[in-house]
């Protein structure tokens, strides 16, 4: 009889280890998904495209032309491949350039141009045709300004400068080199 109940008991054990293992599998929550799978996804992406940034009032302050724009989750900012870009003036003196690459924030308001950058304004009016020739530069589309910490060179009517840091309001159509200026300035002919 002993022997009977000894094998009672351990049937009556793992029944019982059966049903709390049931138990706990049946109360205990699904395991999280793992989320991270992969590298980030772009929330979107565009081919051969053209992109109006608007200013608080409205009005477009910039526009980007590029082959590639992804537009990331989460911080909602645009990454551009090989832009070709415009920053408007109020008075039609606008700028035009090119970048390898560009970041735009989510606000529109901050552009940086990542890699050579090259800018041309055309002679409009009072204002003389200028190049800004630098790298890894920002703009800052609502106050119209822009800045490098990279070597630069500003060619206008008569002068070539070179330098390192370069600041430009591109309303006021001031262009600022920071350090380590060079100038070339050829002479002008008289008028009579």
């Amino acid at each position: 009889m002993p022997d009977r109940r000894n094998l009672l008991l351990l049937v009556a054990l793992l029944i019982a280890a059966a049903g709390t293992q049931l138990l706990v599998w049946w109360l205990q929550p699904p395991p999280k998904p793992n989320e991270m799978v992969g590298p980030p996804r772009s929330s979107y992406t565009l081919n051969d495209f053209t992109l109006y940034g608007l200013g608080e009032d409205g009005t477009p302050s910039f526009r980007l032309v590029a082959p590639y724009l992804a537009r990331r989750e989460g911080d909602d900012s645009l990454y551009v491949n090989a832009p070709k870009y415009t920053i408007f003036s109020d008075d039609g003196a606008d700028w035009h350039g090119t970048s390898q690459y560009a970041w735009v924030s989510s606000d529109n308001s901050l552009v940086k141009l990542v890699g050579k950058v090259d800018m041309h304004r055309p002679a409009v009016g009072k204002v003389k045709a200028a190049e800004v020739h630098t790298s890894d530069a920002t703009v800052w589309t609502q106050d119209k300004r822009m800045a490098s910490s990279a070597p630069s060179v500003i060619k206008q009517t008569g002068s070539i400068m070179t330098g390192v840091g370069m600041k430009a309001d591109l309303d006021t159509h001031t262009l600022e080199l920071l350090s380590n200026f060079h100038g070339t300035f050829l002479p002008q002919s008289k008028k009579q």
